[in-house]
Order: C-alpha cells, then sequence, then structure tokens
C-alpha cells in the first residue's frame, strides 16, 4: 500500500502537469508549518554551538538524491588531509532506538541501510540515533576532527558550519510544488541560503542565478555479494554471453540505476523497489535459476544474509571538479584550525 501510494505521488510529482487541486491545498498548510518550525529553529541556532566542525549533506526534495555518496567522497577528503571524521544519521527505517555507533557488520535492521554503507565504504564511525543531534554529539564526545551529517538541511538548529545541498540533476526539483503537490521538502529559494548546491549529474532546468557544482557517479566494477570476487565492467559482460541481468534498486530514484546499467551495455530486466526496502527471498524467487541478479551497493547490504546465488552489486566512485574538491578540502582544515585554538 506504501508503495503504491509513493508511486502515485511520484508520478505527479515529477509530471509536467498541474497537481491535483486537493493536494495543491494543503500545499499552504505545509508552507507554514515549515516555516513556523524553520524560525524556532534559527532562533536556536543562534545559541552558540560548542562541539567539533559540522558539515550537513542533505536535500530539499523527498526521496534519494545521492547524498550518501557525496558524504562518502568528503570523508574520503578528509582522509587525504589527516582528519579523523565521523558521520552522523538517523538510520532512516531501522527497528532499534537504541544510539549506536554502527560498523560495516552490523544489523541494517537495527541500523539502517545507508548507516552500515558508510561505515563499510569510509572505516570512520557512524553514529544513529532517534534524533539527529543525539548523533551528533555521540560524535562530539569522540577522538574525531569533523563530523558529517547524512541528511540534516531540514533542522537548522544543528548550527552547521556548512550546508551542502544535493539535487538529483535527471529530476531536479519536480513540478516546483512542495508537500504534498510536490516533491520540495523546503521551498526553492532555500537554495540561495546554503553553501553549496552539488547537482547528482546534469541538471538543465536549475534555477536562474544558482550556482552549480557537477557531481558525476562512476561504476568502473562488479563484485560479488560475498565481496569474494570482483570484475571489471566489460570483463563480467562478456561472462554474461548477452544474458538479461535481474536488475534490482530499492532506491530514490531506481530508474537512475537501470539508466546506468543500459548504458553500460547490460540488457537487463528492471525490478524497481521503494526507497529503503527491506529485501527478502521472495522477491527473488522469479529469477531464473542461475540467472545472474544485479543490484545497487545500497541494497546489497541488506541482501548478504538471503543466500542468493550469482548474485552481485555495483559499487559506484564519486567523481567532483578538482577546484570544488580544493575549496572543500580549504574549508575543513580552516574549521578544524578554528575549533583547536
Amino acid at each position: 500500500m506504501r508503495a503504491a501510494i509513493e508511486n502515485w505521488l511520484v508520478s505527479h510529482w515529477y509530471s509536467t502537469q498541474v497537481p491535483p487541486w486537493y493536494l495543491r491545498s494543503l500545499e499552504p498548510i505545509y508552507r507554514s508549518a515549515w516555516q513556523r518550525a524553520r524560525n524556532r529553529q534559527l532562533a536556536n541556532a543562534r545559541q552558540s554551538r560548542a562541539g567539533l566542525p559540522l558539515i550537513v549533506v542533505g536535500n530539499i526534495t523527498t526521496g534519494g538524491s545521492g547524498k550518501t555518496p557525496l558524504v562518502i567522497r568528503l570523508c574520503q577528503l578528509a582522509n587525504e588531509l589527516g582528519l579523523k571524521a565521523g558521520i552522523a544519521s538517523t538510520g532512516y527505517g531501522r527497528q532499534s532506538n537504541e544510539t549506536l555507533i554502527v560498523s560495516a557488520n552490523s544489523d541494517t535492521r537495527e541500523s539502517g541501510d545507508e548507516p552500515v554503507l558508510l561505515a563499510q565504504r569510509t572505516g570512520t564511525p557512524v553514529a544513529v540515533a532517534t534524533s539527529r543531534h543525539i548523533a551528533v554529539q555521540t560524535l562530539n564526545e569522540m577522538n574525531l576532527d569533523i563530523v558529517f551529517s547524512d541528511d540534516g538541511l531540514q533542522y537548522a538548529d544543528l548550527g552547521a558550519d556548512i550546508e551542502i545541498c544535493v539535487v538529483d540533476g535527471q529530476r531536479g526539483l519536480g513540478n516546483g510544488h512542495l508537500i504534498p503537490a510536490g516533491p520540495l521538502r523546503e521551498p526553492a529559494e532555500r537554495l540561495s541560503t546554503v553553501d553549496y548546491v552539488v547537482s547528482n549529474g546534469l541538471w538543465d532546468t536549475k534555477p536562474a542565478g544558482i550556482a552549480v557544482e557537477l557531481m558525476q557517479l562512476e561504476a568502473t566494477r562488479v563484485r560479488s555479494l560475498d565481496d569474494e570476487t570482483e570484475y571489471g565492467l566489460e570483463e563480467f559482460q562478456a561472462k554474461q554471453a548477452g544474458a538479461n541481468i535481474h536488475a534490482f534498486a530499492g532506491i530514490g530514484n531506481p530508474k537512475r540505476f537501470f539508466d546506468m546499467l543500459t548504458a553500460s551495455g547490460f540488457r537487463i530486466e528492471a525490478n524497481s523497489r521503494s526507497d529503503h526496502y527491506t529485501f527478502s527471498s521472495i522477491d527473488f524467487a522469479a529469477v531464473p535459476q542461475g540467472a545472474s541478479i544485479l543490484m545497487t551497493e545500497k541494497d546489497s547490504v541488506k541482501c548478504r544474509s538471503l543466500g542468493l546465488k550469482n548474485a552481485w552489486y555495483m559499487p559506484v566512485e564519486t567523481r567532483l571538479p578538482v577546484g570544488f574538491e580544493r575549496i572543500l578540502k580549504d574549508r575543513m582544515l580552516s574549521l578544524t584550525k578554528e575549533t583547536t585554538a
């Protein structure tokens, strides 16, 4: 039922048609509630925030936009500078209310899928808590230099030192309406108040006057679900001998993953699920015996315990402009020096 409702809303949000009147009638109510909450948060944020430098990576639309790959890249940049980083998250969809430090081997049901992926790819401490504030505070008490928050632009009272908004270049801001008439969690003018706007792929419909940095996700390899075997894309394609691959994606924009596979030369049968979907063996029951299964890296952390055969995932690497990475590094160093001064 939830997936059906989400798909129905998305069909309106990313359509060129005017949203139904009953959705538009609720938009002013959402805007008013958002404005009151933001004013309250900004008032609280004016109080001095003690703690480590905090960089928030988020978006202003519902669903995935590419935040997690960017956080991974920021951790890599921090590591190149010799800085010890931590990541704050709420672990969306998890079943536990405990505050946890997540590792690469943590149970995704207890910690959420993205925190496990982040821990696996970065090797940095990932704190999950019911409140993003608690997660940040937990990391502040550890021997770290800087904290990244995966999502959190809607929490002005975090007192972020740097705000980065990630936009799915393929989808942009949809129809430009606020929830529930459109996908916007905050008005489009919010883009002018963040430090940086990063587009995941080309964004042809970006608003005038908004400076945008381009982020590209690059896939060059395929790994088995047990991480024991790895192939380059061409080698993996050759082993498939032109057979159909059963592709699965439970992310914010599954079409982006399927398009990437098709552009890479794969013949696929696409199986789309909602973001943060919890896979079970039933989801793969229709896959013919011996056929290859290929999924996103985010989904792989939830499927390792299912005993799937001939199952693979495709890690992606985040590419940013060299000049932009230099700016980010300079700002990280500056923030950490201010903290230790």
